[in-house]
């Protein structure tokens, strides 16, 4: 089965990890991952700069581990990493901003990747959000 997940929290929040444990589990049963869209809060989940304490997972690194290991689409939506400060080399330098605190394996996109992934999935599974 192919699912698109949409993740709407911080990498702090328990349904970050949630998502990632539900992530791994379905590659593990021999599912396919068609996107992960960070979306609202979530663009915190792909940030480099997120600091976690010593004696907390480091989940934003985690997310980062698995979508590089498993070259998995992970995209992090536009408008709400603008809106959050986390920007690519190309948004830092097209708005004069010194920090660039997103790279790979992460791209920037729209709204319309999630839309297009719904589209190629069996089912959409979102964690977080209002």
């Amino acid at each position: 089965m192919k699912f698109a997940i949409a993740l709407f929290s911080a990498a702090h929040a328990p349904s970050s990890r949630r998502a990632l444990l539900f992530a791994q589990a379905l590659l593990a049963g021999g599912h396919e991952i068609v996107r992960l869209f960070f979306y609202q809060d979530g663009v915190y989940s792909a940030a480099n700069n997120v600091v976690t304490p010593q004696d907390e997972q480091d989940i934003a690194r985690q997310w980062r581990e698995f979508v590089d290991q498993h070259q998995l689409d992970g995209v992090v939506c536009i408008a709400a990493a603008l809106r959050r400060g986390v920007l690519n080399g190309e948004e830092a330098a097209r708005y004069q901003r010194s920090a660039v605190n997103l790279g790979a394996p992460w791209a920037l996109s729209g709204l319309g990747q999630l839309h297009d992934a719904i589209q190629d999935a069996d089912r959409l599974i979102c964690f977080g959000g209002p």
